[in-house]
C-alpha cells in the first residue's frame, strides 16, 4: 500500500514519526511524507526513504479563504498521488487533510496529540475549531488519543463517534535508543532540564519563576531549557523577552538539538510544566533513559508520572508550587533520587513502548486495505 503522513512541519515527522516510517516499510508499504518544507525535508528522502511531497500550510490561524484553499491543495496531492490511506496529525491535517480525503475518496486514519490553545483558551476561536473537527471527524477510519481526557472531550462534545476511536500511549518511546547510563551519576551541581519549545502554554514562565526560587534556595543548581523559539501566533514567547529573561541568569538556554539523548543523560531531573499535552514525547524518552520527573497534574502530562514514586505533579500554572517539587526532588537521597529513575524506565518499558503505538497502526492499516 501507498500510505502518506501528513504532518504540519517535516520535521515533526524527523523528531516523532520516524519510527512509523521505519515500521510502514519493513512491513512492504510505500510511505509518503507530506508537509512544509523546512531543514528536514531532504532528510526525510535521503535518511529515511520516503518520498517528500511539499504542501503550503500556515500552523497558526483561523481564515476561512486561506482554510478552503488549504483543503483543495490537500485534495489534489492526494488525487494525484493516489495514496491507500492518508495518516493526518496536527490540527490542521486533521480537519482540513480529513475533508480532502472524504473528497478524494482516500480513507484516513487520525492522530490527536494535544489539543492546543483552541481548547485550552475558551473563545470564538475555539467554538469555530469544535465545529470544524465535528464535521471532519465524520470521515476518518479511526481517530487515535493519546489520553484518555482528550477522547472524552471529544466525546463529551459530540465530535466524534466513541465507535472509531482508540488510544495511543503518546507517540510511544525506543526503550532501545533511549536507554539508562550504565551507571548512575548524580551531578554535582544538580542539574535539572526542561525540554520543549519556547511557548508559553508549555509552563515557559512557570519555569523561569521556579528557577528563581530553587537558586535563591540551593545556590549553584544549574536548571537549563533545551527547544527552540516560536513566535509564530501570539503563543511563542517573543525573542527580545525571553533574551531578557535569560539576562537574570537563573536558566541556561541550550538552544536546539538533533541529540536530546545526550541532554537527558546530563540532567537529574526532567521538568514540563505544560498546561495540557497530548502525552509528551520529550517525557517518554527521559523516563526510558530513567531520570525522575516533575510535570503538571493535567491531561497528557499526569499519565507520565506515579507521584511520589517516579517523579512529582505540580499545579499546572504554579511556579511556586514547581519550585517546591524541584527543591523536593533536589533534597532526596542519591539512593532515591536512583530508585525514582528507575521506576520510571519500568513505566516507559511497560506502558509507554513505542512498539504498542507501531503495532495499533500497521492493524489500522490492515483494517482499510481489507474494507
Amino acid at each position: 500500500m501507498r500510505v502518506a503522513i501528513v504532518i504540519n512541519t517535516s520535521w515533526n515527522i524527523w523528531n516523532f514519526r520516524a519510527s512509523l516510517v521505519r515500521a510502514l516499510q519493513a512491513a512492504g508499504h510505500e510511505v509518503l511524507a507530506i508537509a512544509p518544507p523546512d531543514d528536514y525535508s531532504a532528510r526525510l528522502e535521503t535518511e529515511l526513504g520516503c518520498r517528500f511531497v511539499p504542501i503550503l500550510m500556515e500552523n497558526k490561524g483561523t481564515n476561512p479563504v486561506k482554510d478552503a484553499a488549504l483543503t483543495f491543495r490537500f485534495y489534489q496531492i492526494y488525487r494525484r498521488e493516489k495514496p491507500d490511506v492518508v495518516l493526518h496529525y496536527t490540527i490542521k491535517p486533521n480537519i482540513y487533510g480529513s475533508i480532502a480525503a472524504r473528497l478524494a475518496g482516500v480513507p484516513s486514519i487520525n492522530n490527536v496529540s494535544g489539543l492546543g490553545t483552541v481548547f485550552i483558551i475558551k473563545n470564538f476561536v475555539s467554538r469555530v475549531a469544535r465545529g470544524l473537527y465535528r464535521f471532519a471527524f465524520r470521515f476518518p477510519h479511526k481517530v487515535f488519543f493519546q489520553n484518555g481526557d482528550d477522547r472524552q472531550l471529544f466525546l463529551d462534545h459530540g465530535l466524534v463517534r466513541p465507535e472509531i476511536t482508540d488510544l495511543l500511549p503518546g507517540s510511544g518511546v525506543d526503550v532501545n535508543k533511549f536507554r539508562p547510563a550504565a551507571e548512575f551519576t548524580r551531578q554535582t551541581p544538580f542539574v535539572f532540564l526542561m525540554v520543549a519549545r519556547v511557548l508559553y502554554e508549555k509552563g515557559v514562565v512557570e519555569y523561569f519563576e521556579a528557577a528563581k526560587a530553587v537558586r535563591a534556595a540551593v545556590p549553584g543548581t544549574r536548571i537549563q531549557l533545551l527547544g527552540g523559539l516560536d513566535e509564530a501566533g501570539g503563543v511563542g514567547v517573543p525573542r527580545a523577552t525571553f533574551e531578557d529573561w535569560l539576562r537574570r541568569g537563573d536558566i541556561e538556554y541550550l538552544g536546539r538539538s538533533d541529540d536530546v539523548a545526550a541532554h537527558l543523560h546530563r540532567a537529574d531531573c526532567v521538568v514540563l510544566p505544560s498546561y495540557r499535552e497530548g502525552t509528551p514525547k520529550t517525557l517518554l524518552e527521559a523516563a526510558a533513559v530513567g531520570k525522575p520527573l516533575i510535570t503538571t497534574d493535567v491531561p497528557g502530562c499526569r499519565e507520565t508520572v506515579v507521584d511520589g514514586r517516579n517523579g512529582y505533579l505540580c499545579q499546572v500554572r504554579s511556579g511556586a508550587d514547581l519550585a517546591a517539587k524541584m527543591l523536593q526532588v533536589l533534597a532526596l537521597p542519591e539512593a532515591d533520587l536512583q530508585r525514582m529513575g528507575c521506576a520510571s524506565r519500568h513505566l516507559a518499558e511497560t506502558r509507554f513502548d513505542e512498539q504498542l503505538v507501531l503495532d495499533k497502526y500497521l492493524t489500522a492499516i490492515a483494517e482499510v486495505q481489507v474494507a
